[in-house]
């Protein structure tokens, strides 16, 4: 399973071959285990009695200070309880994640061939209850599953205009990334 799937420049990307399981939890940015270039902060959330306001971001500032403002896209995606959105990776594009509705089990796994976290995988809890900001780099390997009753909605901000030619898929089942997406019966 060492042959490269993608390439850009010197990025190359190489199908793990991981043993069934979650990887590292990652609760806070500094949590051991975290991928390397994987960036957190948290989402500043102000309830009140109506509800709450998310502060999603601010242009020029925290994980997206780096973006530049005349091709940076924001998109909205709604998933429904149980979906599965898994894997996809991008050659060129950060992507920073707000979970801002519902709760996503966020998966996370290194692909890039040379990366001192090489096949690591993440899983991240996030959304309503956990409200926080999650960067991921180019080559790391992104999805997720809506876990409560509820819908979920992720707000995400991309560096890049949508390109598809940028975008590749992997099947949620892949068996080099091996993720265990069953609920844990801890």
């Amino acid at each position: 399973m060492d042959e490269v799937f993608a390439s850009a420049g010197s990025l190359e990307l190489v199908y793990p071959a991981c043993e069934k399981g979650l990887g590292a939890i990652i609760r806070t940015a500094d949590s051991a285990g975290l991928i390397a270039g994987i960036r957190l902060e948290p989402a500043e959330l102000h309830p009140d009695d109506r509800g709450y306001f998310l502060e999603v971001m601010r242009s020029g500032l925290g994980l997206v200070a780096g973006f530049p403002a005349a091709s940076t896209q924001i998109s909205v995606a709604l998933s429904y309880p149980g979906a599965i959105k898994a894997f996809h990776y991008h050659l060129h594009q950060h992507d920073c994640w707000t979970p801002a509705a519902g709760l996503f089990q966020v998966a996370l796994v290194d692909l890039r061939r040379g990366s001192p976290t090489f096949g690591s995988r993440n899983t991240l809890y996030a959304g309503a209850l956990r409200p926080q900001r999650i960067l991921i780099p180019p080559g790391v390997g992104h999805g997720y599953k809506v876990i409560g009753p509820e819908p979920a909605v992720l707000v995400y901000t991309t560096d890049r205009f949508y390109n598809p030619a940028d975008e590749g898929r992997i099947p949620y089942d892949h068996p080099g990334i091996n993720y265990d997406w069953e609920t844990q019966r801890r």
